[in-house]
Parts: C-alpha cells; sequence; structure tokens
C-alpha cells in the first residue's frame, strides 16, 4: 500500500484501537453483531482499495484517492471508537451531572427553562432536530470535498483532528462520566409541554443503566450516545466550520447550520451547557495537535503536497 504519512498515522491509531477492542471483546461476555461490523468494515476497506487504485495506476487524479482513502479511515475508526467507548463499560466512577448542573446555574443556564422556552416555537425545535442530525453527514461531506480538492493537509488535518478529539472525549468522560441534564430533576416535567426531543428521560436512563451495568449486546444498528461531558457533537461542528473549504456560500451555509447546533445538542440531545463549554475546549486541543502532526509529516515526507486552489 502507498499511504501517505498523515495516513499512515491516521491508519496506525486505527489499529492499535481494533486490537484494544478486540482484546477486550475476547474479555467481556458481549454478543457482537458481527454481520453488521463486517459488512461496514467491508465498505471502509472498499474505499481503501479504490484510494490505493488511484494512486498507484490514476496518479493525475490524486482527489479520488485522497476522498475515497479518507471516508474509508474515517468510517474504520468511527467503528473502532465507538467499541472501544463501549467496551470501557461499566464505568467505576461517580457521575458528575450533579455538579454539571450546579456550575450551569451559576452560569445562569437552565435546561428546564430552555426546553419550556423551545416548546413555545415548535417549528423552530423541529429545524433544530434536524441540524443536530446533520453533524456526521456534514464530516461525510468535508472527507469527499476536501479530498475531490486535493486539500491534502486540510484533510489530514481535519482526520486527526477527529481522533484525537473523540479519544479525548471519551478518555475525560470515563473517568468523570456524564448522561447530560434531560436526566436531571425537574426534566420530566419540561418534557410533558408536549415538546419532543431525541435524548429524553427514558434513553438517559437507558444511557444510565449502561454506564452501571455495562451492555451485553453491541450493534452498529443500536449504538448510544454515551458520552456526556465534555460534548463531542460540539467537536463536530467546530471541525465543520473550521475545515470546510472557504467558498463563500459553502462557509455561510456551515457557519449558520453549526451556528444552531449549539441549541441543538443543548436541547436535543440534553447536554449541559458545561458539555458544550468542554467540547470546544477539546476541539482547540485537538486541532493544534493535529496541525502539529499534520506539518511534522509533511516535513519529514520532504513534499508539501499537492498545491490547494485558492479560496475565494
Amino acid at each position: 500500500m502507498r499511504l501517505l504519512p498523515a495516513e499512515k498515522t491516521i491508519s496506525l491509531i486505527i489499529l492499535a484501537l481494533l486490537a484494544i477492542d478486540l482484546s477486550l471483546l475476547a474479555a467481556k461476555s458481549v454478543q457482537v453483531d458481527a454481520g453488521g461490523y463486517l459488512a461496514l468494515v467491508a465498505i471502509a476497506s472498499s474505499l481503501i482499495v479504490a484510494g490505493q487504485y488511484y494512486r498507484f495506476y490514476r496518479p493525475s487524479e490524486e482527489g479520488i484517492a485522497l476522498a475515497t482513502t479518507g471516508a474509508g479511515l474515517f468510517t474504520l475508526f468511527t467503528i473502532a471508537g465507538s467499541v472501544f467507548n463501549y467496551m470501557l463499560l461499566p464505568l467505576p466512577f461517580a457521575r458528575i451531572d450533579e455538579t454539571l448542573v450546579s456550575i450551569d446555574r451559576w452560569l445562569g443556564y437552565d435546561w428546564v427553562a430552555l426546553v419550556h422556552w423551545i416548546a413555545g416555537y415548535p417549528l423552530f425545535g423541529e429545524v433544530l432536530r434536524y441540524v443536530y442530525a446533520s453533524s456526521l453527514p456534514q464530516l461525510i461531506v468535508l472527507v469527499l470535498l476536501l479530498g475531490f480538492t486535493r486539500q491534502e493537509q486540510q484533510l489530514h488535518r481535519f482526520l486527526l483532528t477527529g481522533l484525537i478529539g473523540a479519544l479525548i472525549c471519551i478518555f475525560v468522560w470515563s473517568i468523570l462520566p456524564s448522561t447530560g441534564a434531560s436526566g436531571s430533576r425537574g426534566a420530566t416535567d419540561a418534557l410533558n409541554s408536549g415538546f419532543h426531543i431525541l435524548v429524553g428521560p427514558q434513553y438517559n436512563a437507558e444511557v444510565n443503566r449502561a454506564i452501571s451495568e455495562s451492555v451485553t449486546r453491541i450493534s452498529p444498528t443500536e449504538t448510544l450516545g454515551l458520552i456526556g461531558f465534555p460534548s463531542f457533537h460540539t467537536v463536530m461542528a467546530c471541525m465543520s466550520v473550521y475545515f470546510v473549504p472557504r467558498y463563500k456560500m459553502l462557509l455561510a451555509a456551515f457557519v449558520l447550520i453549526n451556528a444552531l447546533m449549539i441549541p441543538a445538542v443543548l436541547i436535543h440531545s440534553g447536554h449541559h451547557l458545561m458539555d458544550v463549554i468542554g467540547g470546544f475546549a477539546v476541539f482547540g486541543i485537538a486541532a493544534a495537535l493535529a496541525r502539529k502532526a499534520v506539518s511534522q509529516a509533511h516535513q519529514l515526507r520532504g513534499n508539501p503536497g499537492v498545491p490547494a486552489p485558492q479560496w475565494s
């Protein structure tokens, strides 16, 4: 295989995670939807193979190689990271939700009051639901855009920022577990207003059960959003705005969508305000580390990469 330096780094991270996943799965009595995971691995592997084909036999179309390889690596990490997160369960540490609620109130934020307010504007609440669901599709679009336009360093910084950010979020959450404001006192009363959110008390209770009792089965079609603090959805929103190519209309669209992502995360994911603030901090750390890693990789390569097109 002919992987670029940053692609090799990402591949090594994924292989290390997969090795840990397999070791933990062997040690735990957890049923695995092998068919579901193998199907995703096959898709991801096919994308990487396609990228290698273009890199070897059609080098003039390196943009396709970057896009397909990046998409394949992104998919593989999503699988490995999700399984790793589940394999950390049950968590031995006490939840910090009440502390986060207290800090939020000190900052003047009350999730229950926000839900009541949004319930008075149901159409806006529905818009926020679709905005929230757009997080992952946005990242996929960016992988393809950055790849096809041959913005190699930006693509690799984007991918590494996501990997590092996800691992930081998993680590912090595993020692400071939380499940969000939707499980706090008064949440049920707020949700009886008739406003439907994606992550309500029932979902919150299932996450709490998983944290304290672990899970007996994992499947890519039945995954829970486990991480509370810091919010990885916030990390993804920052990534979308920071790495989107600077074409004016495209940038404007991504800025608008991800400005709405903050209230969408607070409402529909039931996050504490501190979760979002933590997500901003994690993004800053991850982006800085990714920039340094990619710059060093390209220096070692002795090739600055294919020049990116001028952004308008």
